[in-house]
């Protein structure tokens, strides 16, 4: 025990500086998965099939194509064709496109969720399209999405390890690069877990406390 802890105090501020580049990348890709999957999801209901269409196959080829795989193309092979990016930027851009499928089903199904009749009143008075969205929808899902949304974020958080594939210096990346220098595999390995787990445990308790809340209204 006394050589875990010696290990961990040596390993724990290289281990942590890779902690914050995970919180960069999980929030980067979350702010932009959330927004990519607010137009899919509002596309996906759209009336007209020449915006859900669209919607639809994206989040089809994107839900059936492993995040991993979308990293390798977008770090890997869209240099083949002039667009370079660096590995955060590819990290941040793979995760919140991959992920942007997830949280447009989940708009989408808070959005259907809203009581139909509470559109017809709103049409009843003349309000158009784009304001009963903004002024009677949306507000209702949002305590429907909420939920389920906290949860996909404590998957971001813990699929950000991907970003270790392509070189990203997160918190995976941080112990892969110990591990291969001390040969402390259990050590560093445990720590890396126990440094997820501190990071998902209050996503968790925020998770948890959301779904009570809304299930009490």
């Amino acid at each position: 025990m006394n050589a875990f802890l010696n290990d961990a105090r040596e390993f724990l501020p290289l281990i942590l500086q890779g902690a914050w580049v995970t919180v960069q990348v999980t929030a980067g890709s979350l702010l932009l998965s959330t927004l990519l999957g607010l137009g899919l999801a509002l596309m996906r209901i759209s009336p007209y099939a020449l915006l859900r269409v669209p919607a639809m196959t994206l989040i089809t080829c994107l839900r059936g194509i492993p995040i991993i795989v979308q990293l390798f193309y977008i770090y890997f092979v869209l240099p083949d064709i002039g667009i370079q990016l660096d590995a955060m930027q590819a990290a941040i851009i793979g995760l919140g496109v991959g992920y942007s499928a997830y949280h447009a089903e989940n708009i989408r199904a808070g959005l259907l969720a809203v009581d139909p009749g509470q559109r017809e009143a709103a049409q009843s008075l003349a309000m158009g399209r784009y304001l009963i969205m903004r002024r009677i929808i949306l507000p209702q899902a949002v305590r429907i999405i909420l939920p389920p949304y906290g949860n996909i974020m404590i998957m971001m958080l813990k699929d950000s390890s991907l970003a270790s594939v392509i070189t990203v210096a997160e918190i995976t990346r941080a112990g892969q690069l110990i591990a291969a220098s001390t040969f402390k595999n259990m050590t560093v390995f445990t720590i890396v877990a126990l440094v997820y787990l501190a990071m998902s445990l209050p996503l968790t308790a925020m998770s948890a406390a959301l779904e009570r809340r809304f299930k009490a209204k």
